[in-house]
């Protein structure tokens, strides 16, 4: 077999794969717990040494890279992605798809990892090639008092809700920078511990096509709000007593 035909078929069993939402058991397989294991321990090497050991850091990081890998494969259920990366983003700008641009997954994990009030780490987000046709929007976790690029990156968009890890300091610095703009914007809408479900969205699309955030009057009656509200109301239904499908 050539390599130029072991490569295609690589693509085209990533492009299978990332073609439906990851199920929920896919955050609990043995190679994703192994993932899930070692982004904790990425996460604890972060830290000053001399906090690294307390055992409430081990639990933040734990829980933090557990609820990273299950919130990610949860939010592509919710928006029902079914291509993964550049070509999801197509289908959506012809109005094939509805949810699942980077900027949308970031706002969601962003979300989700607001759920629990942290001490040895926070939350923020990032850009690669900002206001370029290649831009890519991702959330990242830092120790607190540490900034860009001493980071590591979560992208839950470019393989459609299998997660995706990248340490800051290895990614091109001239590509990449901090939202810290963004990054409170998102804070005050998701405080930690809020209470938001998982299938609420911060920013929705306009019946124009344009978006804006979801209390803003012209959104009302949009197709896309009412798609959220509908999905929440499936959520209390499906998951009775959780904020979230995972």
């Amino acid at each position: 077999m050539t390599a130029c035909r072991v490569v295609s078929l690589f693509m085209v069993g990533v492009l299978l794969v990332g073609c439906y939402p990851p199920p929920a058991t896919y955050p609990t397989t043995k190679l994703v717990t192994k993932r899930r294991i070692e982004l904790c321990d990425h996460l604890l090497r972060l830290l000053p040494e001399q906090q690294r050991g307390k055992k409430m850091a081990r639990q933040e990081a734990t829980w933090l890279a557990d609820t990273a890998y299950k919130a990610a494969a949860g939010i592509s259920r919710v928006n029902d992605s079914h291509f993964p990366g550049w070509a999801g983003n197509w289908l959506i700008n012809m109005r094939v798809q509805d949810r699942g641009l980077c900027w949308h997954y970031q706002h969601d994990m962003y979300r989700e990892l607001r759920r629990r009030r942290l001490r040895y780490f926070r939350i923020g987000c990032c850009v690669r090639d900002k206001m370029k046709r290649s831009e890519h929007n991702c959330v990242y976790v830092a120790a607190v008092g540490d900034e860009w690029p001493k980071v590591w990156v979560l992208d839950a968009w470019m393989w459609n809700g299998r997660l995706k890890v990248n340490y800051g300091q290895d990614l091109d610095q001239d590509d990449w920078e901090d939202l810290p703009e963004l990054t409170e914007q998102l804070m005050r809408i998701y405080p930690e511990e809020h209470k938001w479900p998982i299938e609420h969205w911060y920013y929705v699309r306009k019946p124009n096509g344009k978006y804006a955030v979801f209390y803003d009057p012209n959104t009302i009656g949009a197709p896309q709000t009412a798609r959220m509200f509908d999905n929440i109301e499936k959520g209390y239904k499906a998951h009775p007593g959780k904020l979230t499908n995972y």
